[in-house]
């Protein structure tokens, strides 16, 4: 069985460049599009199954890149940016033009309708295109949040 995981997943995954130095995400909005530049390479990519991260129409799950965010610029008409839900933990900005959401400072995909009795097919999918699944942070997400973390309090 094979579920909508997200349209780019569909022909498989194509690794990153390790010299990749950053690049321009953009909202769907067809005229004045928010950008946000982004001026390094990615720290972590994970598929999420929340049910606070957007996906396209009919994916189970969102493509989340980890970047530090002093690398993290909103470059174009970011006055069309609002938080999603301010009491989250994780503050979501997303376009209130087209509801793309472009960055975010953590839900599964069973809140979101997804009869759960399939999750171990779902995990076993993602497991065939090398992607792990995790109920939580994963841990190298982990490690790189904590490493932040203690890089900025040894700062302060």
């Amino acid at each position: 069985m094979s579920f909508p995981l997200h349209p780019s997943l569909v022909n498989g995954i194509t690794k990153g460049d390790p010299s990749f130095q950053g690049g321009v995400l953009k909202c769907k909005c067809s005229t004045s599009p928010v950008t946000v530049t982004l001026r390094s390479n990615v720290v972590h990519n994970h598929a999420c199954g929340c049910s606070k991260c957007w996906k396209p129409e009919g994916a189970l799950f969102s493509i989340v890149s980890a970047v530090p965010v002093d690398k993290l610029e909103v470059t174009a008409n970011g006055d069309k940016l609002a938080v999603v839900d301010p009491s989250a933990t994780i503050l979501r900005h997303a376009c209130t033009g087209c509801g793309v959401h472009l960055y975010g400072h953590r839900s599964q995909a069973y809140r979101q309708g997804f009869d759960a009795r399939h999750i171990d097919d779902v995990r076993a999918q993602l497991k065939s295109l090398g992607l792990e699944s995790y109920d939580a942070l994963n841990p190298p997400l982990m490690d790189a949040i904590a490493a932040f973390t203690a890089a900025n309090e040894a700062k302060a």
